[in-house]
């Protein structure tokens, strides 16, 4: 039986729940789902430019964890500009 998932602290909230490229309808559209905590993650290394363990302990998890967090949502971003999805950030 697996652990059961640790709560997570997330602070920011995207100003922008959908973004989609502009040259394409949004019901023609594949959409990546971006959680909460991976959105958190990329703010909190990229934006804010924390290092991953301080970014860890204020999310509330290992470094491990917070490190596994940030390459997916980091694969999810790239997926959805490279190949011109739509990424929805927040809770499906």
């Amino acid at each position: 039986m697996p652990r059961p998932r640790k709560c997570r602290r997330i602070r920011g909230n995207p100003s922008q729940e959908l973004f989609k490229p502009n040259s394409i309808m949004g019901r023609n559209l594949e959409i990546i789902q971006l959680n909460d905590d991976e959105f958190e993650a990329v703010r909190l290394r990229d934006l804010e430019e924390m290092d991953q363990n301080t970014s860890a302990e204020m999310m509330g998890i290992s470094q491990p964890t917070f490190h596994r967090l940030l390459i997916s949502a980091r694969k999810k971003i790239a997926d959805a500009i490279i190949n011109k999805k739509a990424l929805k950030i927040g809770k499906e």
